[in-house]
């Protein structure tokens, strides 16, 4: 490998890497990333943020260490994958990773909404990743050094929620041995963030709305408000205006939280974001062992090309699967990628038919897929052992592929002699 040190053709590659890059706001709670190229002595963080140590070399690699520190392997700021995996290195833990410019513009949006004191509504489908936009807020805000607290409305029993929330006294009801602040007044100072609002019950949201409204929570069993000094952020995976006509969710409890809504789109509906992200799994799942790893540009187009009906989090289990597959070799190819089986058809925003799309995605994932079966065929003269071995799977799955190109009209070569026969 080629090392580059702080010699002015290293400041030049560093420059030429991050030049036109869109690193995401600023903002981010004060953690500043620190870039620096290989053979430069290892500045000290600031204020946590994240460290990002440049190399050249050939072969692409990315790997993060056990105390946080990302080395980044590239050639060149065009190799397929550089901008995406620099990216997922520069963004501080827990914050929004984008590269798609609808995402970005949001972030932008939110950034501004977070200078404020007005009540946020985060809408999207689940596993988009409303909650990290939440943190962003937080994080963005004035309310950054106070507590960020994350409650979920749907999975706290609806008995004990109201005690959750605003807090109880000792012996107030049956089982309650000691006082309990809630959450709300766990948050005072900071951000409480209401997770899956729909869930809330009718009769919690009226409370919800007066604490809301005048600033202060009474808890079961007293008999005065307390003040508390909370920014609320709530998300939602429903259509609250179908809720309120429905007669799930209060009208004017709606309007109270609906001052400025965020709405995050689908993940296949903000492509761009995909490697970014695909990248940012591979870092928090793979050993800290040092070993750099990759993903190759096949593999990133068959992502890309997927509809994601499970979001941010179907890539994640992706992700994981092709760590696993992968085993020792270090770059993660198109035979590691399995995705999840969809368990419901995938809804488009647009005007366009969604089963239409869904198949054009899923034609051009098989298409990546096969020309890099093609390809391994071809370098390993057509030898199926070899070729099943170098893509790291079985024979058997290898005739099976093989036959599914030769129906839908994609030809092996001829060293390979089809499906159904040849060297073994």
């Amino acid at each position: 490998m080629n090392r580059i040190t702080a010699s002015d053709d290293a400041r030049a590659h560093h420059g030429a890497l991050l030049a036109g890059l869109h690193v995401l706001p600023d903002c981010m709670a004060g953690r500043v990333p620190v870039v620096c190229t290989a053979g430069e002595p290892l500045p000290g963080r600031k204020a946590g943020g994240p460290v990002l140590v440049l190399d050249k070399g050939r072969l692409g690699a990315v790997s993060r260490t056990a105390h946080g520190v990302t080395n980044l392997v590239c050639d060149g700021f065009d190799e397929p994958g550089t901008r995406a995996a620099m990216l997922a290195a520069l963004a501080p833990a827990g914050m929004p990773i984008a590269d798609d410019p609808a995402t970005l513009a949001l972030l932008a949006l939110a950034e501004r909404v977070a200078a404020s004191e007005i009540p946020v509504l985060v809408e999207g489908p689940t596993g988009t990743g409303k909650e990290v936009l939440a943190r962003f807020l937080h994080a963005a805000s004035p309310r950054a050094a106070g507590p960020f607290v994350a409650v979920n409305c749907a999975a706290m029993p609806e008995a004990m929620l109201e005690a959750l929330l605003f807090g109880h006294r000792k012996g107030a009801f049956t089982g309650a041995s000691e006082a309990h602040e809630g959450f709300f007044r766990a948050a005072d100072g900071g951000t409480l963030l209401l997770d899956e609002i729909g869930e809330l019950p009718l009769a919690l949201q009226a409370k919800l709305l007066r604490a809301l409204q005048e600033g202060e929570v009474v808890p079961i069993g007293a008999t005065a408000p307390i003040k508390v000094d909370v920014r609320v952020v709530a998300c939602t995976n429903r259509h609250l205006p179908r809720e309120v006509g429905e007669g799930r969710f209060r009208e004017d409890l709606y309007y109270r939280l609906n001052v400025f809504p965020l709405r995050l789109p689908a993940l296949r509906d903000r492509s761009r974001d995909v490697a970014p992200l695909a990248f940012a799994m591979l870092l928090r799942h793979a050993p800290t062992d040092g070993k750099g790893r990759w993903i190759a540009p096949e593999a990133l187009a068959m992502l890309r090309a997927h509809p994601w009906p499970g979001n941010v989090r179907e890539l994640e289990n992706v992700m994981r699967r092709a760590l696993l597959l992968a085993g020792e070799r270090t770059v993660i190819g198109p035979q590691d990628i399995r995705f999840d089986a969809a368990v419901r058809p995938v809804e488009s925003e647009s005007a366009a038919a969604p089963a239409a799309s869904a198949a054009r995605l899923s034609d051009i994932a098989f298409r990546s897929e096969a020309e890099a079966i093609l390809r391994a065929l071809d370098q390993c003269g057509g030898h199926r052992g070899d070729t099943a071995r170098s893509l790291g799977i079985s024979e058997r799955t290898l005739r099976y592929r093989l036959a599914q190109m030769r129906d839908s009209g994609l030809s092996a070569p001829a060293s390979a002699l089809a499906a159904a026969g040849g060297r073994a």
